[in-house]
């Protein structure tokens, strides 16, 4: 059961509108390494978790993907609201307003409609961490070639706050890391599993 609390985990408070950098921002919502994959991924993989604390962890970061989804969105409101019809044709913004106005729709800035082959849940433990600590890093990226792209500093304060999210969620991932391979069995496959390999911790 979650609570909504009807406030911004971060604010976003955008006074000037710009279309030309909502089309850049909109792959993070909804391109392959966006907010909307991240938080499906680790709500569908937390079932198949063997462990307590490692499930918590993806309940918990997934949910605050949903916030950050909810971040992007008011960005991506914010930049584009009240936009004239020679705003929009200046800007390259024509091409997703003839598909949706202005509404928000989870796009890559390519253009490529958001997808659940963007994420993977596999239900092995190591391999969906593992699958986690990429998305995370690849998110990063993302936002590190955003702020590149933005001089707004209405735009560039809540993006700066996701990209140091992503960061810590890298960190709480690899921590799950530790705390599976601490108790690796049969059920979770490493590099060396006694369960499946007969020479796992022999000296060559």
């Amino acid at each position: 059961m979650w609570q909504y609390e009807k406030k911004l985990q971060y604010p976003v408070n955008i006074k000037n509108t710009n279309p030309k950098m909502a089309k850049i921002i909109m792959s993070q919502l909804g391109a392959a390494d966006g907010e909307l994959g991240a938080s499906l991924r680790y709500l569908n993989q937390r079932y198949s978790m063997p462990y307590n604390e490692v499930k918590g962890l993806l309940t918990d970061i997934g949910t605050e993907e949903l916030a950050h989804v909810e971040m992007i969105s008011a960005i991506l409101y914010q930049l584009t609201k009240g936009l004239s019809i020679d705003e929009i044709k200046r800007s390259g913004f024509d091409t997703y307003f003839v598909d949706h106005t202005t509404g928000i729709y989870p796009v890559a800035a390519s253009g490529v409609p958001f997808t659940v082959a963007y994420f993977q849940s596999k239900g092995d433990i190591i391999t969906d961490l593992h699958e986690n600590m990429a998305a995370e890093q690849k998110a990063r990226t993302t936002y590190d070639n955003i702020l590149r792209l933005c001089d707004d500093p209405d735009v560039r304060d809540p993006i700066r706050f996701l990209r140091e999210r992503e960061i810590v969620h890298f960190q709480r991932f690899g921590e799950a890391l530790r705390i599976t391979q601490d108790k690796l069995n049969s059920k979770n496959f490493y590099a060396c599993n006694p369960s499946y390999d007969v020479n796992c911790g022999k000296k060559k």
